[in-house]
Formats: C-alpha cells, structure tokens, sequence
C-alpha cells in the first residue's frame, strides 16, 4: 500500500467517514505498532494492537451504519422530492381547471356526499313524485265522490267493464313501481 498522509482518514469529519478510511487508519496503525513492537516489549504491544483491532473493528461497524443510514435518508429524500413535484403539478393542474369549472356555473358544483343537508334526491326525480302524487289525489277525490253518488243512490250500480279495470289496474301498478324505485333509491344513498 501507498503512503498515507495522517491528514487523509484521521483529518476527515467523522460523519464524513467510509470503511474504506477505517482501513487506510487501521493500516496505519498497525504499521506504526509493528515499529514499535521490534523497538519494545513485543508481549504488551501485542496486547494493545487487539484491543486497537477490536476498537477499529466497533469503529468499522458504526461507519457502515452511518453510511447505511445516510443513504437510505439520501434515497428517502429523492422519494419526497419526486413526491412534491408530482403533487405540484396536480395542484397546478387543479388551479388550471378551476377557472372553467367556475365558469361553468354554481349548478354544475358537486354535492358534498358528507353533508347531512345535501338534497337526497335530483329535482327531476321529486318533480316526478310530486306529479304523481297530484294524480294520485285526483284519482282519489274522483273515487271519493264516485262512492258519495253510491252512497245517495244517485248512480245505479253499473257493471264493470274488463278493459276499463285492465287499464286502470296497469297504470296504479306503474305508479306503484314509480314509488318504490324512489324509496329504494333513496334506502341504497343512506344505509
């Protein structure tokens, strides 16, 4: 290996370290504790150089981590960069769009599906209900004084006629599947 200057790894901030620096350091290290381990007591050198390798070794893992930790926050933050530039671009694509929905008209505005004060059913589908409802009474008012006439004895009891009933019958029938539709419709918006 080349010479390493003490100010490559053992200048470097900490949390700027790579394993690779931890082994240029240990290189050094163990080369100057192999200069002294001839000049010295080889026995306590020897001793000291494996509590240095275990430290380097501690040192080495606490090194992966932090790069291992550094990455994924690096990866992480590119994650919530192209995030934010994606929710840029709805947000400027909803400030495009809301003009002309403006201009459309406050009738084209959609409910608010939570709202408790929301209208349950379209104005066509009540303008319906309301007509039928008007027929309904009339029939019933005509049956009404239709019953009263019997009552007096003003109208002799006629004979019923089939296609009369038939048709009468097919209609209230209708009227019927009308109704119930609305109030199925209605039971299916409110659980």
């Amino acid at each position: 290996m080349e010479e390493l200057s003490p100010t490559s790894a053992f200048d470097k901030d900490p949390f700027e370290l790579t394993a690779e620096d931890v082994y240029d350091m240990s290189y050094i290290i163990g080369r100057d504790l192999f200069k002294l381990s001839g000049a010295a007591e080889g026995h306590t050198v020897a001793e000291l150089q494996y509590k240095i390798i275990r430290v380097l070794e501690i040192f080495e893992a606490l090194v992966d981590k932090q790069s291992l930790a550094a990455e994924t926050l690096r990866l992480e933050r590119e994650v919530l960069r192209a995030e934010t530039e994606r929710l840029r671009g709805e947000l400027q694509e909803a400030r495009s769009r809301s003009p002309a929905e403006q201009a459309a008209g406050p009738d084209k505005a959609a409910a608010d599906v939570n709202d408790p004060d929301r209208p349950r059913f379209t104005l066509q589908e009540l303008r319906e209900v309301l007509q039928e409802r008007n027929k309904l009474k009339a029939q019933l008012l005509a049956a009404q004084e239709e019953l009263e006439c019997y009552k007096r004895g003003l109208i002799a009891a006629k004979e019923p006629q089939s296609t009369g009933k038939d048709t009468s019958s097919a209609s209230r029938e209708h009227e019927r599947t009308t109704v119930k539709k609305l109030f199925a419709l209605k039971q299916r918006k409110n659980p």
